[in-house]
């Protein structure tokens, strides 16, 4: 496996874990974690509370406030990234989860605010995230993730993020409400799609990196819809347990995941 690749793993909640086996020099350079078991399950955890936090400030507050919200803590919280010197955990992960709340309100004021219809927001959303790709590879000649050690490489890199966090907002929006398949039937069907890019790689030659981002914009679509299964109404077919305990019980354990990782250090290579 050459340089700045990933070795995917299948684990048995059918997440890919896909590996990237990189030199402590590079690891020390670069701003973004190992990809392991964690990094996933962190990952979806994210989605979720992004997904139901969002709904619930729209719902708690006028949306044009709660959009404003959550912009300003989505630019704060990468701003803060930007200026870091190095890959701090606590640090990326409050990016992550800030950019999850806001690319799930770009997504809704596309199909709420403007009345574009999920289909076009998705095929928008899908076309934007391949011209960033485009452009990235073009400037950079490398889409892998581990390769983030420069101020370029870092905005292209978040702005891939956003685009995958609003494109699976739209596309799991799309298959639970337009096609109605509804919340828990849209999770299941997610997980099942995310083992693929595994799979492809594993057994079919697939890319490697193709194969992350493959995963990783699937991520999104997959929490949101067990976030929503649980948050929304019985009307809606979920649980009715609230939009805030559930953003509330996910934040909760997006700091044991992350505190996890501050004590095992399994996110840097180099854990002595």
């Amino acid at each position: 496996m050459s340089e700045g690749y990933y070795v995917p793993e299948l684990p048995a909640q059918a997440v890919p874990t896909i590996l990237h086996r990189s030199t402590g020099a590079q690891a020390s350079r670069s701003k973004v974690p190992e990809v392991t078991a964690a990094f996933w399950v962190a990952k979806v955890l994210t989605t979720g509370m992004g997904e139901d936090l969002s709904d619930f400030l729209a719902k708690a507050m006028d949306p044009v406030v709660a959009v404003g919200i959550g912009f300003v803590g989505f630019a704060a919280a990468v701003a803060l990234q930007f200026v870091t010197r190095r890959y701090l955990r606590w640090v990326y992960w409050l990016a992550v989860a800030m950019v999850a709340v806001f690319g799930t309100m770009a997504a809704d004021v596309m199909h709420v605010g403007l009345g574009v219809p999920y289909t076009a927001s998705t095929a928008f959303y899908l076309v934007a995230l391949i011209v960033i790709f485009a452009v990235w590879y073009r400037v950079e000649r490398t889409l892998s993730i581990h390769s983030i050690r420069s101020v370029r490489r870092e905005f292209f890199y978040w702005a891939t993020v956003l685009a995958t966090f609003a494109l699976g907002t739209a596309a799991g929006d799309l298959t639970a409400v337009t096609l109605h398949l509804g919340y828990l039937a849209s999770g299941i069907m997610f997980a099942v799609v995310i083992a693929l890019p595994a799979i492809g790689y594993r057994w079919l030659g697939l890319n490697a990196v193709f194969a992350f981002w493959a995963a990783y914009i699937v991520t999104r679509p997959l929490g949101a819809s067990f976030a929503d299964w649980a948050a929304v109404p019985h009307s809606r077919g979920g649980l009715d347990l609230g939009y805030a305990p559930v953003s509330i019980a996910m934040v909760i354990a997006i700091v044991v995941v992350v505190g996890y990782l501050s004590i095992t250090r399994r996110d840097v290579p180099d854990r002595r």
